[in-house]
């Protein structure tokens, strides 16, 4: 077979694909079998393993010692470390040909340590860290940082340091200005007695909309994360009540992280603000007031159609 124009190719390489694009190149021993898809500008290390169902995107980086199963589709900008493992296959049977095999999709810019494990029919966020030798049962997000076997979110990327919602973490009471764009954090009424402490709030006044609805949410899994999703029209007011939780904010610009802890601070989440709920404590208990009734039409739950509506 007549190798591939434009693209570097090791003389110990063997590859039967001629859908690789520009200013790939293909290190020792590497094996493509004929209809795997490369795109351009990609770098395939030593003893890299390419099966006939595989997309990889441009600019993709896959280091030496992995393997590349059919169903799996690296997209655009990916790294995977050495010796990274995926599979396609919950039940693998030796000369089981009647398999179906399941698709894992790893997302734009998403980077998948060394040793980590990739369990079949998952997916991979855009911007996603996969921790050397994670291993991944469930789906990851877009931009969290995941570590553990099994992993778990430990963090999301581009962050910063984490803004800690309590009064005894801010001088005088001085509030954080908010980087993402139409958040907001508001100091609650907070009255101290012998009786027991007393936090109030004048909706009218401090919420800065309309209340339909009141929802709280309390015993979490601490692994488990909620919301990953925006709202095309609907505001929240979040207090956590007890416990703690962490919140990161997204506008598609800019990412921060607000770590609630006391029951006198709200923090307020505009419509079109991507929203992460995770590390909740044991006791977490937190109250949501609400814009609107509940309606599934208002969410966007996919990171990529979030990011193309704010470019919009």
């Amino acid at each position: 077979m007549t190798k591939p124009t434009n693209v570097k190719i090791h003389e110990s390489a063997d590859v039967q694909s001629k859908a690789i694009g520009q200013g790939t190149t293909i290190w020792q021993f590497v094996v493509v079998l004929p209809e795997a898809r490369i795109g351009e500008n990609c770098n395939i290390n030593a003893n890299v393993f390419i099966e006939n169902d595989v997309v990889i995107g441009d600019r993709v980086t896959v280091k030496s010692g992995v393997q590349l199963w059919d169903g799996i589709t690296l997209e655009d900008d990916v790294f995977v470390g050495p010796n990274a493992t995926f599979t396609n296959d919950k039940f693998p049977r030796s000369k089981n040909h009647d398999v179906e095999f399941l698709d894992t999709q790893v997302g734009k810019g998403a980077s998948i340590g060394a040793n980590a494990t990739i369990l079949p029919g998952l997916s991979i966020g855009a911007g996603a860290m996969v921790g050397a030798g994670a291993v991944v049962t469930r789906d990851v997000p877009a931009q969290a940082i995941v570590a553990g076997n099994p992993a778990v979110i430990q963090g999301y990327a581009n962050v910063g340091t984490p803004v800690v919602v309590q009064s005894t973490s801010m001088a005088n009471d001085v509030m954080p200005e908010p980087t993402v764009e139409g958040i907001s954090l508001t100091k609650l009424k907070f009255v101290e007695d012998l009786r027991g402490d007393l936090t109030v709030t004048d909706i009218e006044k401090e919420v800065p909309f309309r209340v339909k609805r009141i929802f709280w949410v309390y015993n979490v899994p601490s692994e488990r994360v909620r919301g990953s999703h925006v709202h095309r029209q609907l505001h929240e007011f979040l207090v956590c009540v007890k416990g703690s939780v962490s919140v990161v904010a997204d506008d598609g610009k800019r990412r921060e992280e607000f770590t609630l802890n006391d029951p006198s601070f709200g923090l307020h989440l505009p419509p079109r603000v991507w929203r992460t709920l995770y590390k909740y404590s044991s006791d977490a208990v937190l109250l949501v007031l609400a814009s609107h009734e509940y309606d599934p039409t208002d969410y966007i739950r996919d990171y990529d159609e979030f990011l193309a509506s704010v470019q919009k």
